[in-house]
Parts: structure tokens; C-alpha cells; sequence
């Protein structure tokens, strides 16, 4: 359907004729008066921007400025506004460090730019021009360990994907403290409204999907064919919200690139925090800056916050069971059958690791057995028999194959737990594809670097050198996952053909320089991986 003032799609067109939409004009004769696209959504009009067959509006608000009052609690509606609301360039990012230059693996486009605030619950919409019918919607969920990430990062500007004939949605959501500090008089207050002690990070999300549950008919999307989506720990985001029963309903598709529920960074616990854990910390937080109320945490100042860094494995900065919005631990929920039962598209990169863990191009033997039986014990001398090294630099890759298969383990073990209740499909993949680049060969296929293969941003990056094998390479990924957004399986016309995992039949899709289905794991390592599981070991993704 073209861009007009027609009701089935709320569209109003273009600024000059806004009062004239209940008279039926035409796009062409819209687009002859003006050349700003607008749309209403239950707060006001927004005007956006014209980018040929796509239309973009930027900076729209979606929950009010968790500031002030506001801080450290569930998102509030947002107020009405009067008049046309701009919608044409992206709003700050939510309190973080800033590293625009880029920093190991990831360069600058992946990198958040612009200006940041506390003031920043925002998202931005990517819409075909022209729609026959109403569109899926992609809901993507930044990555950056909780503590960092944007919707505005170059390498999810959603304009590609859009022209594919889906509306695509990137959303802010508050991060570190901002997004998870609780104490107990903030989880008492929150009570008392009826609300999730914490994780507001997590709270933001659920607000964001509401909105476009309410509003995205607005630019011709369909609110019952939603697919939330995330990398890293917008992924993890992402398994926490398909376990959450205040997000039933509000998705019907899952995408989780390189993150799950239990899994975390390499120096975390191995278990989600508890509530008890994440008041503890933030008492202890408040407690560090000389404050004994309520009021008084609220009304400090942004950099007295933000300027001490926690580590990322503390509650303070990362989601916990707060017995409502996470009522329990993931694997509990996941062995019980509590979580949403949608399709479900997961994977990981080849080298998930390099960027965060030093990886050595050569390792001496005493240090690959030690490396053996710290995450083996008793069954270091079976994986040394699976995974043989000979000299330096054969068990540095080596140690490369055994941090990937355990990333593939952890896969295993929670498609374990999700196949035994749900029947809907699970796609795997394994991206294996390298990323030209500066030290391209030493950051290998790194994490995060299907992103802008996916998203078809391949032209963000400046300093990289992509072929026309790239480019094709891209356009298989974003076919994939533009058809599993709009059908809940990734295979079409012309596609090889991507398999479900299945308890008996353990494939997967290795998407590279070509895309082939593959073994999870071969035999024998999967038979080594269950014991390792069995024994209390705990396969990660990172």
C-alpha cells in the first residue's frame, strides 16, 4: 500500500496535506504537495523522513523520560504531544562510555556515536514506501554486555532489511546501573505500584514491544507478526524475555545471534543473580556514594553514577531473577516449560572468544593441559584426545575448536531443555564467514561480525574492503532471516535448505562463503560434551 491517508494503515502522507487525509488522495498526489513522510501514532504526529522506497522515522519516543522521579522505575506512558513531532534524526543513546574510534575487533561502525543521556527511551522505524498488505515487524535489541549498545549504531540501520518488505524497529533501552540497580526501598516502592522490583533495562524492552504493539499499524506493520531479536546481550535479553510471562503475547518469533539466558561473560557466575544479590550490591552501592534514601539516589547527579564502573558479572549492571518479570532461573524455567513456545533462530560466530579472551598463536603444552583440566577435571585426557595439538601454534587452534564446540554445546544443552517441552522450530547456525579487515586474521570470524551481513550494512564500514563475494554472502543472510521473520522459517525459493534442529537429528546451517547444513557437534564430540554436562560442567558461548 502507498504511503496515504487511507484508515486501514493510520498513514498520514506528507506535511501540506495533513487535514486532507479523510478525502482519500493519492500517494502520487501526496507526494506531488510535499516530501516529508508522516504518520499518526496514539501520542501525536510524526514526520520522518523520505528515503526512496523506504520511509524512516528516527528518535521516536516510546516511554517517558525515566529521569528524575522516573529513575529506577518501570516505564511510564508517555504524554500526548501537539503539533508534528520530528522524527528525522536519531535521539541520544542511553548513559554509557563512549568508544566511537571502535575498540579490538569491532571498528567504529559498530560502535555507538553521538551524544548520550539519561533521557533516552527511544526507537527508530524503517518501513517500506509502498505496502499491498500489512508487514512483519522486526524488533532489534542492541548488544553491548548491558552496558553499552544503541539502536542508532551504524550496523543496524534498518533501511536494507526494509526494502525486503518487513518494517524493522531498533530500539534504546537503560543500561548498566540506570537499567539494573535495585535496592531494597527501590523493589519495596516498586511493589507498591504493582511493578517488577528491577531490571528496568529489561522493563524498557517489554515497553518498547507494547508500543509497537499499539502503534506500528501506524506504518503498515502487522501487530501479530512481531519478531524480537538481539545479538550478544540483546540476545540474552531476548531468552530472558521468552521467559518472561510479562512478555507473552507481544512476539510471535525469536532471533538470539551469539547469546543465551545461562550463559555469560567469561569472569561471571554461573548462575543468573538472585533478587536478594542485586539489593545487596545496590545497598552497597548507595551506601559507597553516602546516601540513605530513596530520594536522595534518585537525585544524584548522572556522572555520580555513571563514573565508577561495576563489573559486568554484578547484578548491578546485568539482569537477575526478580521473581516477576524473571520469576525464576532460566534453566529452571526452561525445565519446567514455562517460556514462550514461538520459532526460534539461534546461533553463533566461529571465534565468539578472540575479543574477549586473549587467544595466543602459539600455546606450550604445559599450558594446554593446564587449560585441559581447568574446564575438563576428570575428562581433560578425552578432549586432549579429541581435540589433538601438535606443536605451539596446532594448540592454539586447538584451543580455538574447543572454545567453539562449547559454544555449540551450550546450544545443545538449551535446545535440550526447549525441545523437551515445546514443538516449535529451532534453526541453528554457525557463521564461519571472516570479516575482511585490519588484523582480520587475528580477530578471525569475531563476535558480532554477522551483523552487518545480516542487516545488508556492509557500506558502513569504512576501512574494510568487501568483494562481491561479501556482498552476495550478505544478501543470502538477509533472505534468511527476512523469511523467517515473515513465516517463522528461514527457507525460500532458492535458498539452500536450512534444517531443524531436532532431538534425533542434531543439524545445523554453517552460513559462510557458502551456506551448507552440517552436524551440531561431530559424534564423539557430542558424546563428550553430554558427559562433560552430566558431570556439572557448564558449556558458554563465550
Amino acid at each position: 500500500m502507498s504511503l496515504s491517508g487511507r484508515k486501514p494503515l493510520r498513514l498520514l502522507a506528507y506535511a501540506a496535506v495533513a487535514g486532507l487525509t479523510g478525502l482519500g488522495l493519492t500517494a502520487p498526489a501526496c507526494r506531488a504537495a510535499a516530501a516529508a513522510p508522516r504518520v499518526r501514532v496514539a501520542q501525536g504526529r510524526l514526520e520522518g523522513i523520505d528515503q526512496g522506497p523506504v520511509v524512516a522515522f528516527l528518535g521516536v519516543p516510546y516511554a517517558a523520560a525515566p529521569i528524575g522521579a522516573n529513575r529506577w522505575r518501570a516505564p511510564q506512558p508517555l504524554r500526548s504531544w501537539h503539533g508534528v513531532r520530528k522524527a528525522r534524526h536519531f535521539a541520544p543513546s542511553c548513559l554509557q562510555t563512549l568508544m566511537p574510534q571502535g575498540i579490538g575487533p569491532w571498528s567504529s561502525e559498530y560502535m555507538v556515536h553521538g551524544a548520550v543521556s539519561e533521557d533516552c527511551l527511544y526507537l527508530n522505524v524503517w518501513a517500506p514506501a509502498h505496502l499491498q498488505r500489512p508487514a512483519p515487524v522486526l524488533v532489534w535489541v542492541p548488544g553491548g554486555a548491558f552496558i553499552s549498545g544503541s539502536g542508532s549504531v551504524p550496523i543496524y540501520n534498518g533501511r536494507h532489511l526494509a526494502e525486503r518488505g518487513i518494517i524493522v524497529v531498533t530500539i534504546n533501552y537503560r543500561l548498566g546501573v540506570f537499567g539494573f540497580l535495585t535496592t531494597p526501598a527501590l523493589a519495596a516502592a516498586a511493589r507498591r505500584a504493582h511493578q517488577p522490583p528491577g531490571n528496568w533495562g529489561l522493563q524498557d524492552i517489554i515497553a518498547a514491544l507494547r508500543w509497537v504493539h499499539h502503534n506500528i499499524g501506524a506504518f503498515g506493520g502487522d501487530p501479530g507478526q512481531v519478531t524480537l531479536a538481539g545479538q550478544s546481550a540483546g540476545a540474552i535479553a531476548v531468552q530472558d524475555l521468552l521467559l518472561s510471562p510479562l512478555a507473552r503475547g507481544l512476539f510471535v518469533r525469536a532471533i538470539a545471534e551469539s547469546g543465551l539466558a545461562n550463559s555469560r561473560l567469561p569472569d561471571s557466575p554461573p548462575h543468573m543473580p538472585s533478587l536478594a544479590a542485586a539489593e545487596r550490591a545496590g545497598a552497597r552501592f548507595a551506601h559507597a556514594r553516602d546516601v540513605r534514601t530513596l530520594a536522595g539516589l534518585r537525585a544524584l547527579p548522572p556522572r555520580a553514577l555513571a563514573t565508577r564502573t561495576a563489573p559486568m558479572s554484578s547484578p548491578l549492571v546485568m539482569p537477575y531473577v526478580d521473581g516477576q518479570l524473571i520469576p525464576a532461573r532460566p534453566v529452571r524455567l526452561l525445565e519446567s516449560g514455562r517460556f514462550a513456545h514461538v520459532p526460534v533462530l539461534i546461533g553463533m560466530n566461529a571465534d565468539e572468544n578472540t575479543g574477549f579472551r586473549a587467544h595466543p598463536d602459539t600455546l606450550s603444552r604445559t599450558a594446554w593441559q593446564t587449560l585441559l583440566r581447568r574446564r575438563f577435571g576428570v575428562l581433560a585426557a578425552r578432549f586432549a584426545h579429541l581435540f589433538p595439538a601438535h606443536g605451539a601454534r596446532g594448540r592454539a587452534a586447538a584451543l580455538r575448536a574447543v572454545r567453539r564446540d562449547l559454544g555449540l554445546a551450550a546450544i545443545y544443552r538449551w535446545s535440550t531443555l526447549w525441545q523437551a517441552h515445546s514443538r516449535q522450530p529451532v534453526y541453528v547456525y554457525l557463521w564461519t564467514h571472516l570479516e575482511p579487515g585490519p588484523h582480520a586474521h587475528r580477530w578471525r570470524v569475531f563476535h558480532s561480525s554477522e551483523i552487518p551481513y545480516v542487516f545488508g550494512t556492509l557500506d558502513a564500514a569504512a576501512q574494510r574492503h568487501f568483494s562481491a563475494r561479501d556482498r552476495t554472502i550478505s544478501r543470502r543472510m538477509s533472505r534468511y532471516w527476512v523469511d523467517f521473520i515473515a513465516t517463522g522459517d528461514p527457507n525460500g525459493a532458492g535458498l539452500p535448505r536450512w534444517p531443524t534442529l531436532k532431538p534425533r537429528a542434531l543439524r545445523i546451517m554453517q552460513l559462510g562463503a557458502r551456506a551448507a547444513p552440517r552436524d551440531l557437534l561431530p559424534p564423539r564430540t557430542l558424546l563428550a560434551m553430554r558427559a562433560f554436562i552430566a558431570a556439572g560442567g557448564s558449556p558458554q558461548l563465550y
